[in-house]
Order: structure tokens, then sequence, then C-alpha cells
């Protein structure tokens, strides 16, 4: 186990290095800093150079592979790092020199059990992208496919245990200060970070994730998930069908192919809701250098290590929320987060829709096409300091993704009004799952486990209850009175039992 020291003098040293872009002085002007992290902050800047503005993702950029992936993380976090870190850190790329060639080829043999000639006919050297887990590589097969493999960098699986332990032994002394550190669910935050980690270190995971997404997005036939090679993919290695697009983030390449920016943004909204309200699993990066404009006008998604999976109750209270912002229903949403347990039950529901009020009422004043739902996000971050709203991991990934994702299409579509694209598929979703059809079907489906499980309930009745065997009942026991002595009479009965034995077996011998 790594020892307190290392961690001080890691923390101190990235310290230092967030001090000299800026990045800490936020957190030394925040009047809710508890003084011991105060003391530190400035302890770490002690004698650089401080630029004006502070430069959030390129200090993540400088320390490294883990950090960018935290940096990602905490952007999903305005009420921790603040609006303007926040968005700073959601612009980090990934984008980092690739490792040298002779070590992927390594790796890759190593992954498959076999030369890299046995399972591809031509392999090139100079990765189309690398990003800070992994490189892709363009390749065709033996049997004349044109893939993308995608490799794990080397010791990136050390660098990442390294750092994650440190973020752990951080976190859980900030949460022992106590106050605000404590309600930010600091811990949590880095338990969450850990589990996205893990699936993108394990490249099988990341193709078991895109074949799921494949199977739920038939339904929605303009968006595309390539298919996995199966046999030349491994822990370290994923192979998949290669993607001959354009990047949504090449505007003038789309407008050049004649891609219709309306329709493809109103595309990405319904892939998108399709995926995270009535699936309950979405693509939790969708970025705009993780997808392409085909040349028929459907969209490709790449890079599935960063997932999200809500359960179908969540996803019912989520549906409502929207709705109820949508149409000025503040009273439901607040009881929704009361249901929910996202506001503790000693606040007032009444207090709550006042404060959502104050949040939606702003908005719904504006032209419907400059409604922002990030926004509106921010507005709702800015109440859970009031009400003692505790962190929900399970919705971390989905604010992120929502406002990515909104920020995807209107760059493609800057008219695109994101109400009336998702209004009509929020209320067909409610309705089909909260309407008096789903309620019986709901109903039939619980009475019909319920009737599945009589037999087993009566099995475990008779094991509890037999039935009397050959044996003849015994005789009833004729009431005793028990003389009560203190605490003592379970004694004196015992003993009064033990004399009238006695007198007993002596009657019997004469």
């Amino acid at each position: 186990m790594t020892s307190s020291i290392t961690h001080v003098w890691r923390l101190l040293r990235w310290g230092r290095t967030l001090a000299r872009h800026g990045a800490l002085r936020g957190i030394e002007r925040d009047p809710l800093t508890p003084p011991q992290v105060r003391r530190l902050v400035r302890l770490a800047r002690f004698g650089a150079r401080i630029p004006k503005q502070p430069a959030y993702a390129s200090a993540f950029e400088a320390l490294g592979p883990a950090a960018v992936k935290l940096g990602q993380a905490l952007a999903t976090r305005p009420d921790l790092v603040g609006e303007d870190a926040a968005k700073d850190l959601f612009r980090l790329q990934d984008a980092l020199p690739p490792a040298p060639f002779p070590l992927i080829r390594a790796a890759i043999e190593q992954s498959l059990g076999k030369p890299i000639e046995a399972a591809f006919a031509s392999f090139e050297e100079i990765p189309v992208g690398a990003a800070s887990i992994a490189q892709v590589h363009r390749a065709v097969t033996t049997d004349g496919r044109t893939v993308a493999v995608k490799v794990l960098r080397p010791g990136i699986e050390e660098e990442f245990a390294r750092a994650i332990e440190t973020y752990e032994w951080a976190a859980a002394h900030a949460e022992l200060i106590g106050g605000e550190l404590t309600r930010l669910r600091p811990r949590l935050v880095i338990a969450t970070f850990r589990q996205w980690t893990a699936r993108e270190l394990d490249l099988r995971r990341e193709a078991a994730s895109a074949s799921e997404l494949a199977e739920n997005m038939a339904a929605v036939p303009g968006f595309v998930i390539p298919k996995i090679d199966w046999n030349r993919t491994a822990r370290r290695v994923m192979t998949m069908e290669w993607i001959d697009g354009i990047k949504l983030a090449d505007r003038a390449g789309l407008a050049a192919a004649g891609h219709d920016g309306k329709a493809l943004g109103a595309l990405l909204v319904q892939a998108f809701l399709r995926q995270a309200i009535a699936d309950g699993f979405f693509h939790a990066d969708l970025h705009q250098g993780n997808l392409f404009a085909l040349p028929d006008g459907r969209i490709a998604a790449i890079d599935f290590g960063i997932m999200g999976r809500i359960d179908r109750r969540a996803r019912v209270w989520l549906a409502e929320i929207l709705h109820g912002l949508i149409t000025g229903n503040y009273k439901r949403v607040a009881e929704i987060h009361f249901e929910a347990g996202y506001v503790p039950p000693h606040h007032n529901v009444g207090e709550f829709t006042t404060a959502l009020r104050a949040v939606g009422e702003p908005i719904r004043g504006l032209a419907a096409k400059d409604i922002s739902i990030g926004q509106m996000l921010d507005g709702l971050f800015a109440i859970t300091r009031d009400f003692d709203m505790q962190t929900q991991p399970h919705l971390l990934l989905l604010q992120k993704t929502m406002v990515m994702v909104e920020g995807v299409a209107t760059a493609l579509d800057p008219d695109l009004n994101m109400w009336e694209t998702s209004g009509p598929f929020v209320q067909e979703w409610i309705r089909s799952e909260l309407g008096p059809e789903a309620w019986l079907a709901d109903r039939i489906v619980d009475d019909v486990k319920t009737l599945a499980g009589l037999p087993d309930l009566i099995r475990r009745i008779e094991a509890q209850f037999p039935a009397p065997g050959g044996t003849p009942p015994p005789p009833p026991l004729r009431e005793v009175q028990v003389i009560r002595i203190s605490n003592g009479w379970r004694y004196a009965a015992v003993a009064l039992l033990a004399g009238a034995a006695g007198v007993a077996a002596t009657l019997l011998l004469l």
C-alpha cells in the first residue's frame, strides 16, 4: 500500500502544476473552501507565476492521461469546480503524441497470441488518432476487410492505478474536513471515476458495450454502431468495422459534401433520447470527434469506453422532470425530487417548488430556440446547496451528455429547437410508461409473477410447518403456577421440579 508521504508528495507536485496554470485560484478565493484546503493551495502556489486567466484544461493535460480523464469527469460537476472551470475542462480532447509502434506491435501480438501478420494483411504504423488511454490504427484483415484497431497505451493501467489511489486518499481526507465537502461527496465522485476507467482499460468491455448499444439502436436505422471483430479483440486490443465518414466537427467538410445540418442535429437528439430515456443505456461521450456523418445521411458513433446506465424508475423520474420543466409544472417536478430522495425529507416541498420556479420562469420567457438545457442544468445546480442535495452518481453522465449533445446539435443547426425536438418523444414515452395501458400491463406482469411464485411459497411453508407423522400427539400439558421470587424465579421453579422428581423416584422405589 502506498504511504501517506507518497500521496502528499504527488498532490503537492500536481498542485504545483495546477498553480502554474492558475487552476487553483478559484478554490483559494471561494469563501466555502475549508481553511485546511486553502492553506495547501497557498503552499502549492508559493513562488509560482500565476497567469491572470486560468487554463484548467491545459493544466490537466500537463498532468498526464489520468488527469485528462479526471478533468473530463469534473467537467460534469460545475457545482464542485465552478462554472468557469467546468466550461474550460469541457474542451479536453485527449489529443496526445502516439506511442512508438514497436511497443504497439508487441502489445497486439501479446494480446492476440500470434504475430500481427497472422491477423492483418496490412497495418498502418502511424495511428489515425492518439488519446490518453489508447490509440487507433487503420488495418486490413487477412480476409480483406478494412478495420480500426484500438490498442491501449503501454503501461497505462499502472499509471491510472497510481493516480486513482492518490485521488481516493485525497478524497477521503477531504470528506473528513466536513461541511460542504461532505455534501459534495468527493469519495463517490472518485469511485464513479474508477468505474469509468475500469471499462476503458478493458477493451473487451468496451466492445461488449458497442455490441449492446447496436442491438438497442436497431430501431433507429439512422444511427450506426460499427460491428465488432471478436476474433481480433482482447483486453488490450479491440478491432471494429472501419467508418468512412466526415466528423461532425468538420463543418466545412459537411457543407461541401451536401449534408443537411438540420436533419443531422434532429437525428442526433432523437438517437440520444432513445438511448437515455427509452433504453436506459447510452453513449456518454457524444462529442463531435466521436460522431461521423455517412454519405447517405446517417450518423455513426465510435469510442464506447464511457457508457451510462439508468434503471427504469429513474428514467421515469427524469422524463417527468423534463416534461414538468417544459410545461411549467414545477410542483410535480419538486414532488419527484422528494420521491426520488434527491432532496432530504426535512425540507419543504413548497419552498423547493418556488426555487425551481425561479430557475424555470426566466427560461420560459425566452424564445423557444434560445432555451438552453445547459443553462437550465446550471440553474438547477445552483439550488442544490440550499436544499442539501447530495451528488447522484447515476445522473452525472446523463447531465454531462445532455449538455454535450445540445452543443453538437446546435452547432449543426443553430436554429434547432431542443424542446420541439425532444418534447414529443418525452411526452409519448411518459404516456406509454405511465398511462392507463402501461399501468394495466405492469399490474398484469406483477400479478403473474406473484402467482408464479405461489408454489414455491407453499413449499417453503410446508418445509417450515411439516404435516404430522405417525407418532400420536403428546398429551396436553396442564398449566402450572410458577413461583416468582424476584429475578431468580426460574431457578426456584427448577428446584421445585427437581424436588418433585426426587419424591416421585422414591415412591417408585418403595
